[in-house]
């Protein structure tokens, strides 16, 4: 059986390169695809602990993240869709003022 700190430290070291990628980098894309990588870390150790707990309260929460991630996926890339259309670029610098 797997101990429960590998989970932890799988957890951490994806949380820690998904804010660094959110922090550093200047393209929308790998700016959203940081964030996914966010939340996937956190469902880690929601089913981790809910398995070492035996409880399934951690898959919930789980699967609660995961719809939200993906409204939240839907609704970033309609945006994305339609900036690309009005000024032909992803770059985050570039986008900073909205203009109505």
């Amino acid at each position: 059986m797997v101990p429960l700190w590998w989970f932890i430290v799988l957890g951490v070291v994806l949380f820690v390169i998904g804010a660094a990628g959110v922090l550093l980098r200047r393209n929308i894309l790998v700016v959203l695809m940081s964030l996914e990588l966010l939340l996937n870390s956190v469902n880690i150790n929601f089913i981790a602990f809910g398995h070492y707990y035996d409880d399934f309260r951690g898959q919930i929460f789980a699967i609660f993240v995961i719809a939200i991630t993906a409204a939240e996926v839907a609704v970033a890339l309609g945006i994305l869709v339609a900036l690309v259309r009005n000024k032909s670029t992803l770059k985050v610098d570039d986008v900073t003022m909205m203009k109505g």
